[in-house]
């Protein structure tokens, strides 16, 4: 049985550094991309597309996300997170300001979609969790990614209502120019999570290569379910989080009713996260992944029953908001407890891929299916179909760490 142990640096940074940086950085990444939601209807009006249009491109930018993130992994394994972290902000300041900018749907998805995807494969979860793999004792490593993860849900609390604020104030076109400047302080951020293994860009020691690693990976079949599992993740929480403020306003209801929904998803997140981490320390992880899935389909089922109105709308946003990105810490670290953290960044990135697959079908068929029945129902039925599914799927995951030898057991598992 491998230890895994012998891959870590023997220079760490403190849990202290990592967590405050690391957590300062996804607040901001991910507060801002959590917010795109409001642009559909400005930007959509103002530029005459049609909502297929805005969805398309955030639909590319979770694919675009997804298959750079597997690249960005190995560059955060290979030469640590900080290069990665650099140039991620710098893509993302670029990204945001031609979303503002674009004269056309294609631009617009080339920005806004290619472009900001790419940055934030760069700077968040698979590239902070490399970190956090790497620098935090696993006996504190799922607690770790559990306030990694909940400080994503605060930068989402906290940015959503500041990024409404500045399309009511200032405009959409001049909202985005302002968060293109602000995501550039990122930068400053990742001078602090450089990795003292990793010297002269030379990351430590390995016993696997990347391909040796990834195709023992994807031979193994708990890999294979959580893959799975994440892209039915991806498709509930993208869909909801860019259509909903839409839905809501079709309805009849006042667009703050939607920033203080997707606000209170936020907030109700930060528990959520970190009581994912915290119990991934204590009780099988795939337990918790079924449970977070299974409560998805039942709370988006009781939505679609119960009469629409403000209050039912927070209720909701509450309960999703609890298990919104709370399947990041568990099933980063079952990766991480199987593999080991060699090429956690990179592992991090492949079920992160499958979870934006899913990201770019949900926002693509919210927008297509809107377009053709003038209804959200047949994505909200998918919605509550997957969750059942991915409940199922989890359990069988094998949590232990794989053993290796002459022969690699991957297939076997």
């Amino acid at each position: 049985m491998s230890s895994h142990s012998a891959t870590a640096p023997t220079a760490r940074l403190s849990t202290l550094q990592v967590l405050a940086c690391g957590a300062a950085i996804v607040t901001l990444s991910m507060g801002v991309r959590h917010g795109f939601g409001l642009w559909l209807q400005p930007i959509t009006q103002d530029q005459g597309w049609t909502r297929e249009n805005f969805a398309f491109a955030l639909a590319i930018q979770n694919l675009s996300w997804g298959l750079f993130g597997i690249f960005a992994g190995m560059a955060a394994d290979r030469f640590g997170a900080f290069r990665v972290l650099l140039l991620g902000a710098v893509l993302y300041a670029l990204g945001l300001t031609g979303m503002a900018l674009s004269p056309t749907p294609l631009t617009f998805a080339l920005t806004a979609g290619v472009l900001i995807g790419a940055a934030q494969a760069g700077t968040t979860y698979a590239v902070i969790y490399g970190v956090i793999g790497r620098q935090i004792p696993a006996e504190k490593r799922s607690w770790a990614m559990g306030v990694a993860a909940a400080a994503g849900s605060f930068g989402q609390f906290l940015m959503v209502p500041i990024e409404g604020w500045l399309i009511s104030g200032f405009g959409w076109q001049q909202a985005l120019l302002i968060l293109g400047g602000a995501v550039l302080l990122i930068m400053p951020l990742a001078l602090f999570l450089r990795e003292p293994g990793f010297v002269g860009g030379v990351a430590p020691p390995r016993e696997q290569t990347i391909l040796q690693a990834a195709r023992e990976a994807f031979k193994y079949r708990s890999f294979q379910l959580l893959m799975a599992g994440y892209f039915v993740c991806g498709f509930q929480v993208v869909f909801i989080g860019v259509h909903m403020p839409s839905y809501l306003k079709d309805n009849g209801l006042s667009p703050q009713v939607a920033s203080y929904a997707l606000a209170l998803i936020g907030l109700f997140n930060v528990l959520g996260t970190y009581a994912a981490g915290v119990l991934g320390q204590r009780f099988p992880k795939r337990h918790i992944l079924s449970f977070i899935y299974l409560a998805r389909a039942v709370a988006i089922s009781a939505f679609l029953i119960v009469p629409l109105s403000p209050a039912s709308v927070y209720v909701f946003a509450a309960v999703m908001g609890v298990l919104w990105l709370s399947t990041i810490p568990p099933t980063n670290a079952v990766v991480a407890q199987i593999f080991g953290v060699a090429h956690l960044s990179m592992l991090g990135g492949f079920v992160f891929f499958s979870h934006q697959i899913g990201s770019f079908l949900g926002v693509w068929l919210g927008g297509y299916l809107y377009d053709q029945t003038g209804s959200y129902d047949i994505v909200w039925y998918i919605s509550i179909a997957l969750g059942v599914f991915a409940a199922l799927i989890n359990l069988p995951v094998r949590e232990a760490p794989i053993t290796r030898g002459p022969q690699r057991v991957g297939a076997a598992a």
